[in-house]
């Protein structure tokens, strides 16, 4: 089984961030400079809650409030789920399913050492399935 921390290890551990007392239009600037779709919100350098496009989309456009004096703290998701690097991919994608959720940050002794997406773990546990059928089928074929 694949876990977290082995993912991490081909992905990388680099982590977006914003501070909860940002302003939302910073928030966004920084999600573009960075090409990325959602930003881990910190307090004293501890995740504390999760920005995302969508969470902008539905409440500061389609509410008509202004990027530029909201703050970050006012939009957040705050109900995050956090994971291990010891958890397994398989629990990671579950648990993502059930929660409606497409990005876990991985917290180890209360440090954010990384983050995953759905597609993260889709492409990783896809490649893994991928190398295992081909060492079945060079096995089979005598190429082992």
């Amino acid at each position: 089984m694949s876990t977290v921390n082995r993912l991490l290890s081909a992905k990388g551990r680099k982590v977006f961030t914003v501070s909860r007392k940002a302003t939302v239009f910073e928030a966004i600037s920084n999600m573009d400079a960075c090409d990325v779709g959602s930003l881990v919100v910190l307090e004293d350098a501890r995740p504390c809650g999760m920005l995302t496009e969508r969470d902008y989309v539905r409440r500061v456009a389609l509410a008509g409030r202004s990027s530029k004096t909201t703050l970050v703290e006012e939009i957040m998701s705050t109900e995050i789920e956090f994971v291990d690097p010891e958890t397994d991919l398989e629990a990671c994608m579950a648990m993502m399913s059930r929660r409606h959720i497409r990005h876990l940050p991985v917290v180890e002794e209360g440090r954010l050492v990384g983050l995953l997406s759905m597609g993260d773990i889709v492409k990783h546990l896809v490649r893994e399935r991928e190398s295992t059928i081909q060492n079945l089928t060079d096995y089979i074929q005598g190429r082992a």
